[in-house]
């Protein structure tokens, strides 16, 4: 198995590829140990100290960092870790409570747009990049987007939402004045 690493815009954090499909559906967000007892994968990466953040997608795991520790001394324990797993044949997730989904029912035709957008032009940009940004909510004009994987805590995510994000919005719905981030 050859895993590929990619550097992402977060200096914080690292894309992991390890050639084969990681989740079927959705995404996972975990923080911290606690949070990962339903992954045996990213349990098994936060055994690592410095490691405070995880991100699984369709075919990549990003893997966020504490500031004051190095990537190269990091990335050989991460790589073994995530080998591990996959060659064990364990499963990556053993249920979906911390997979991101997105309701369909009710919503107005506004909501509609911006999620249709967010889903078909920025979250495929951003999954490169390691990352994900899923709607959570519209409210007097201002749309409400969660960070996750390298978007979190990324040095540039602001101008991804101020200078790409808010005016791809405004300019396909003028209801749309503002875009921020949530938690």
């Amino acid at each position: 198995m050859f895993i590929q690493t990619e550097n992402t815009p977060n200096p914080e954090a690292l894309k992991f590829i390890p050639g084969v499909p990681v989740l079927e559906t959705g995404t996972a967000t975990f923080t911290d140990a606690k949070a990962a007892k339903n992954s045996p994968l990213a349990e098994a990466l936060f055994t690592v100290p410095e490691v405070r953040g995880i991100y699984l997608g369709a075919d990549f795991i990003t893997v966020t960092k504490s500031a004051e520790s190095e990537w190269n001394l990091l990335k050989p324990s991460l790589l073994s870790i995530i080998m591990d797993h996959f060659v064990s044949g364990k499963p990556v997730i053993l249920n979906t409570d911390n997979a991101v989904e997105s309701s369909d029912g009710g919503d107005s035709e506004i909501v509609n747009q911006i999620k249709e957008l967010i889903e078909t032009r920025v979250r495929p940009a951003v999954a490169q990049d390691g990352g994900d940004i899923v709607f959570r909510g519209f409210d007097d004009g201002i749309v409400k987007l969660e960070l996750h994987g390298s978007c979190s805590g990324c040095p540039s995510s602001t101008a991804t939402l101020k200078d790409g994000i808010e005016n791809m919005l405004k300019h396909y719905v003028p209801e749309v004045v503002g875009v921020e981030a949530v938690q």
